[in-house]
């Protein structure tokens, strides 16, 4: 297959996709010139510049998986991928360790204000008076966000012997407590905390997280922190904040618009500003591009991506467990899709035995595959089968329960439509697939 490189990704990364398919790295393309070769690729690779919009993703037909060489994929339109059957896959784990170290290369160099300290010395002066810098032992850190990355500060932070406080609405008080990390709400932690640092992921739910009247909350000379994305702070109130000195300082990584031409954060005081470098290092871009690369082989080859960002994200154990039945989910679709003689209006999945133990949305999105593939032109898989049938009136009904009567395992799909109801069952015994139908009149 065929695959596109349209941003720098570490060679370790095109060197492992390049054992399995053609590569070809095209840097540096306008949007009309990428929609005018992305119909020639399986596969496209890109980090965070390069904008994969719903007209992109139109125009790439062959396209089957679309790989983000990093955390978010705040640069791809996921609802158009989903709909037009396109895995996105990006790399969480890659470069944890490195956003990690830069955020707390930032808060050192904010807490001795070693950047101001190291210009003044190169212009000649010796003024040690003027940068009496503020040790971070016994102090607050309060980190928004606890996900990979922000765990991975809470323990480094630890080690500092500073108290961490965490504010995550997804995370238990049990899970935060695991890496020494109390759990408080957002308007709590920005009323404690010396040093404030973000660690969300971008878009609609994010942005502007923190403004003018969350900075009004934050301690007096209290340091803000952003590793995370660019817009999730209102850079106007941060900088009019730091004007004022009611804080102490802030080190930015990433910013709206970048590189931040017009940003009000340049002229502000007490800053320590890097052009969005939290990844940047050889490990983690070797990392980042080695998991990703991963991924999208993983999906041209016909298996479960482990970071699919629009599909349900399995564990290793219940990608294997359902893996012998995914086939034979397939199969009852296209079998109902045969017998059913109208449009059937409600689709029941009955899942029995041992797949019930399981997340069984693969079964079901594998069911409406085998259904929709022969009723639709479009591209059928298990990223956009749920859509499809939800826009064609669907409702889709999935039950579980351990008995499955004489069967280790039995799946059951049924549906009614003008008075008639269809029902397939099928089980998998030694490798091979068991079917059994019956049509009824009512």
């Amino acid at each position: 297959m065929k695959i596109l490189v349209a941003e720098p990704l570490a060679a370790e990364g095109i060197e492992l996709l390049e054992r399995h398919h053609q590569v070809d790295v095209r840097l540096g393309c306008s949007p009309d010139e990428l929609r005018s070769i992305i119909g020639d690729y399986d596969a496209l690779v890109v980090r965070s510049q390069v904008k994969v919009d719903a007209a992109l993703i139109d125009a790439g037909a062959r396209l089957v998986v679309i790989g983000r060489a990093g955390v978010g994929v705040d640069n791809v339109d996921l609802e158009a991928a989903t709909r037009a059957g396109i895995t996105v896959v990006n790399a969480p784990t890659g470069n944890t360790i490195a956003a990690a170290e830069h955020t707390l290369a930032l808060l050192f160099a904010l807490a001795r204000q070693i950047p101001a300290a190291d210009a003044s010395l190169r212009r000649g002066e010796w003024k040690r008076s003027q940068f009496t810098g503020v040790e971070l032992r016994g102090k607050v850190l309060g980190i928004v966000g606890l996900g990979k990355i922000g765990l991975a500060v809470a323990d480094r932070a630890r080690g500092l012997e500073m108290t961490v406080i965490g504010a995550d609405p997804y995370v238990t008080a049990e899970q935060a407590a695991l890496h020494g990390v109390e759990r408080v709400d957002l308007d709590e932690l920005l009323a404690r905390a010396d040093v404030v640092t973000l660690h969300v992921p971008g878009g609609r739910a994010t942005r502007g997280l923190i403004g003018a009247e969350q900075i009004a909350r934050m301690k007096r000379g209290a340091f803000l922190l952003n590793v995370a994305r660019g817009g999730v702070v209102d850079e106007a109130a941060l900088a009019e904040a730091l004007a004022a000195g009611h804080l102490g300082g802030a080190a930015i990584d990433v910013f709206e618009h970048e590189p931040p031409i017009d940003s009000p954060l340049l002229a502000a005081p007490n800053t320590v500003l890097t052009p969005h470098l939290g990844a940047s290092t050889t490990e983690a871009q070797v990392a980042v591009a080695t998991e990703v690369a991963a991924q999208i082989l993983d999906v041209l080859d016909g298996r479960p991506a482990r970071y699919a960002v629009n599909a349900p994200l399995l564990t290793p154990e219940t990608a294997q467990a359902i893996a012998p039945f995914l086939p034979l989910a397939e199969i009852l679709g296209r079998f109902f899709a045969q017998f059913n003689r109208t449009g059937v209006r409600t689709l029941t999945l009955e899942i029995a035995g041992e797949p019930a133990a399981f997340d069984a949305s693969p079964l079901t999105a594998a069911v409406l595959r085998g259904l929709l593939e022969t009723a639709t032109t479009e591209r059928v898989n298990l990223i956009n089968a749920a859509a499809l049938a939800k826009a064609r009136g669907i409702i889709v009904v999935e039950r579980k329960t351990p008995d499955a009567g004489p069967f280790a395992s039995l799946l059951t799909v049924s549906g009614q439509a003008d008075g008639e109801t269809t029902t397939v069952a099928g089980t998998v015994a030694l490798g091979a697939t068991t079917l059994r139908t019956t049509t009824l009149r009512i």
